[in-house]
């Protein structure tokens, strides 16, 4: 009979420091300064990114917002007609507290950007609308 009660107290004890454990939270979601790249090929803009902090988020939506001008060989400023806003936007999961990914965009014009004219990007924004941070770029 001892043993039944002694056995009852540590399973109830046991139970109560299970439930007093905190729940895990995202602990401080950041981008990873070293592991966020962009590169240009061309129309097309290429971020890839690594995120950390994230903890026990399944999945994170990200967005990459960028504007495109085409700029004569000059480096003149292009008229109003040629400068666009594009975005593109995709969940990535999360695994172990980090989330990696790329998103691209690709300019494009009417009339279209043909050399010598190039494409120049800027107002380069990552942002991830899960935990609503953003590193400009």
């Amino acid at each position: 009979m001892r043993k039944a009660r002694v056995a009852t107290i540590i399973l109830a004890a046991a139970a109560l420091a299970v439930m007093a454990l905190p729940v895990a939270h995202a602990g401080s979601p950041h981008f990873v300064d070293d592991k966020v790249t962009a590169t240009q090929d061309g129309a097309t803009l290429t971020v890839a990114f690594k995120e950390a902090g994230l903890g026990d988020e399944p999945q994170v939506h990200v967005v990459l917002s960028a504007d495109a001008a085409c700029v004569n060989p000059g480096g003149n400023k292009p008229q109003a007609a040629n400068k666009e806003s594009f975005s593109a936007a995709d969940d990535f999961p999360v695994q172990n507290g980090r989330a990696e990914g790329e998103l691209s965009v690709t300019a494009t014009f009417q009339p279209s950007c043909s050399p010598p004219m190039t494409v120049e990007f800027s107002n380069v924004v990552l942002t991830d609308e899960t935990s609503g941070i953003s590193v400009n770029l």
